[in-house]
């Protein structure tokens, strides 16, 4: 694990210059101000890059070497646009994986059923997806995580397996819900910004230049310009010898405890 590694240098490196510091002759203030910034550094490179693996491994691209890839929807269930996303899926016959925060099931049960009769992947996204949920303890994150357990179940009879983290960040704390609820965690490669970008053709621009065999394309089922992208990127898919799907099938992992 990175983040083990990382921490095992640091600690050498700052062991070593002490040694030298105290022993031989007196080492600089700012070597040691450099080694703290850089090792602060890699710690918030690691928590902001959900494809560096550096708190947990994450899957963000299916190894392979055929025309495939998966796409995935965070932030649903909602009455707005995920009707719309499964009108458009279900017209292609494309599956996806729908990452549902947990709060946003209660009154949208239809909708989650809907998805998931479908043939759809429901995945773990948080209950709340609170703007501090990386703060939380690991303790309070699995408690969110069963919670979004609960509600998918109570529809479909299933206990998500795949889980996404709310931003993409990873800490130690999350690590070790992650592990202690047995949950797969899925990243992603190509990430739209459908909830940044307004226009349809620089989005899908941005995602197929990023394009590649195994790719894992995260998308959200909240923003109107993904309604509008959705049957343009399947169509160039398509049309470029690419086949759409489901992620637990590619991994051969399976989506339900």
């Amino acid at each position: 694990m990175l983040y083990r590694i990382t921490n095992i240098t640091t600690f050498l490196l700052l062991a070593g210059l002490l040694c030298l510091h105290n022993l031989w002759q007196p080492v600089a203030w700012w070597v040691f101000v450099t080694l703290l910034f850089v090792y602060v550094s890699l710690l918030v490179w690691g928590s902001m890059d959900i494809r560096a693996g550096f708190y947990m491994p994450v899957t963000c691209q299916v190894p392979t070497k055929q025309k495939v890839v998966a796409l995935t929807f965070d932030d649903g269930p909602l009455l707005q646009f995920t009707p719309q996303v499964l009108d458009i899926l279900q017209a292609h016959k494309v599956p996806a994986a729908f990452f549902c925060i947990g709060k946003n099931i209660p009154g949208n049960e239809g909708l989650l059923k809907r998805a998931h009769e479908e043939g759809h992947l429901l995945g773990n996204h948080s209950y709340s997806h609170h703007f501090w949920f990386d703060l939380f303890g690991a303790g309070r994150m699995l408690e969110e995580l069963q919670q979004t357990d609960t509600n998918v179940q109570q529809v479909t009879g299933q206990r998500p397996l795949f889980f996404r983290p709310p931003y993409g960040v990873t800490n130690p704390n999350l690590s070790k819900a992650v592990r202690k609820g047995g949950y797969f965690p899925l990243g992603w490669n190509i990430r739209s910004l459908d909830t940044v970008i307004k226009e349809e053709g620089p989005l899908l621009e941005r995602i197929t230049g990023k394009l590649q065999p195994g790719s894992i394309i995260l998308l959200h089922d909240s923003a109107a310009v993904t309604v509008q992208v959705l049957p343009a990127l399947i169509a160039y898919l398509h049309s470029n010898g690419y086949t759409i799907e489901r992620i637990d099938k590619l991994l051969n992992k399976p989506a339900y405890a």
